[in-house]
């Protein structure tokens, strides 16, 4: 594109979760954030199972709250060293864990204009951290530019696998 130039960004915030879909947006954003030369922070968002009792209460503490905060520590560690491994993405990285729901907590880090957030568009689902809802919130509320990385096809041809397996119907294997 001639005439393009991409917005120069000093932070790259992406948002994690875990799943394969979150690496290969993880994986966008610190290529996008090493060519603007920009820092990355992964943002891993945390609600307790069952949803957040302690926060409808004011006043009222959580027992299990410091352990499930331990929990989605290792998650986002154990993805960045995996990911990364022991040399590091290259870039300066600043790891964020927050308590609350997916779309308030990135726009809370995501705060600033020159700010740029990559999230996942996803699939639709009861379990889908960045489901479409997630990343239309984004689009519509950030004060930043937003880039919505689609879902790659090797995700949608596991997804494909696990249904049939999960009703125990055959594959065709001929084009394979």
């Amino acid at each position: 594109m001639s005439g393009y130039n991409a917005p120069s960004a000093t932070r790259v915030v992406v948002g994690v979760s875990g799943s394969l879909g979150s690496v290969t947006v993880l994986r966008r954003a610190t290529a996008l954030a090493r060519r603007l030369a920009a820092e990355l922070w992964p943002v891993l968002a945390w609600t307790p199972p069952g949803g957040d009792p302690a926060g409808r209460r004011p006043g009222a503490a959580d027992p299990l709250a410091e352990e499930w905060q331990r929990l989605a520590e290792r998650c986002l560690t154990s993805l960045l060293d995996d990911l990364f491994g022991e040399e590091g993405p290259g870039i300066p990285l600043h790891a964020v864990i927050v308590r609350g729901t997916p779309g308030r907590a990135l726009l809370a880090v995501a705060d600033r204009e020159d700010d740029l957030l990559v999230v996942g568009t996803g699939r639709r689902g009861l379990h889908r951290a960045f489901s479409g809802r997630v990343c239309r919130h984004l689009l519509a509320h950030a004060a930043c530019p937003v880039l919505a990385v689609p879902p790659s096809p090797l995700e949608s041809d596991l997804s494909a696998v696990r249904r049939r397996n999960a009703w125990h119907r055959r594959m065709d294997t001929r084009g394979l």
